[in-house]
């Protein structure tokens, strides 16, 4: 399984400068996050990928479009491998505005206000990447499955922190063992 972090948003460009919260909720890809998800997308031809699970995020579902753009993948939301709620950005858009957006995905499955509204503890981020990792294992094609996610979800099941853009080798079977799949994007 291969977890890429989404492209640099808007959020982040100002946070990696400032280190204060913009108050920016559910950003966009910046020109530098476009970027950065085009060579990701390139970067995951390499992998044999053939199903993309990707977070409800609007920085990830456009990371997700140049990936499946690329690969001719299809995308399928899933909201467990959302951002630790902590931060403006990690405030959501709603369900149903995400399906006027994209109407080609399906969000059936989605609540209406899917993030949480409380920052999530480290050990609810732990138990939430540990049901991830369960699930994981019970696919029967994980070695071809891409997550497009975030930094505290990497983090979380890795102890890894990916930079915008960076494609990051997950087992579920082995939990000691992250390793970088290549070149980040930035």
């Amino acid at each position: 399984m291969i977890l890429v972090r989404h492209g640099q948003s808007e959020w982040n460009a100002v946070f990696s400068r400032t280190r204060v919260d913009p108050n920016i909720p559910d950003p966009p890809l910046t020109a530098d996050g476009r970027r950065q998800a085009e060579v990701a997308a390139q970067l995951l031809t390499r992998f044999g990928i053939e199903r993309l699970l990707v977070s409800p995020y609007v920085r990830a579902l456009e990371t997700a479009e140049f990936i499946a753009a690329r690969t001719g993948i299809g995308i399928a939301v899933e909201p467990m491998v959302r951002e630790r709620a902590a931060f403006s950005c990690d405030i959501g858009t709603p369900r149903s505005r995400l399906a006027a957006r994209w109407p080609q995905l399906s969000f059936d499955h989605v609540e209406e206000i899917w993030w949480s509204s409380a920052i999530e503890t480290e050990a609810e981020l732990g138990r939430r990447c540990s049901h991830f990792r369960v699930t994981a294992r019970g696919l029967a094609d994980w070695q071809r499955v891409a997550v497009v996610t975030h930094w505290g979800f990497i983090r979380g099941i890795t102890g890894i922190e990916a930079r915008n853009g960076e494609l990051v080798r997950f087992d579920p079977h082995v939990p000691s063992s992250p390793r970088a799949a290549g070149p980040s994007g930035d």
